[in-house]
């Protein structure tokens, strides 16, 4: 099994983040895994809460001295539900 790719966002501050956690995410190929590494503490919300909205999985969150480790996985398309349309009734 091939190692996560490691995302080092410390010293970043919100928004930036998830954001860029988003983007590497989107590059990433399906069911693949990725660490990002951050220290804002508005990361801990921020980031599971844009994986929840994208269809994507964190698998664990680690303490570390001063930053936390996400450990993220890419969702599948096909994992991904679809909005519920609104009907005229």
């Amino acid at each position: 099994m091939p190692e996560d790719e490691i995302l080092d966002l410390r010293t970043l501050k919100c928004p930036l983040p998830a954001l860029m956690a988003k983007k590497a995410l989107a590059k990433a190929a399906p069911g693949a895994c990725l660490t990002v590494l951050a220290d804002d503490p508005l990361a801990a919300v921020d980031i599971p809460h844009m994986c929840h909205q994208e269809g994507h999985a964190v698998e664990g969150v680690t303490e570390k001295e001063g930053y936390r480790a996400f450990r993220l996985r890419r969702g599948r398309p096909d994992d991904q539900t679809a909005p519920l349309a609104a009907t005229g009734d």
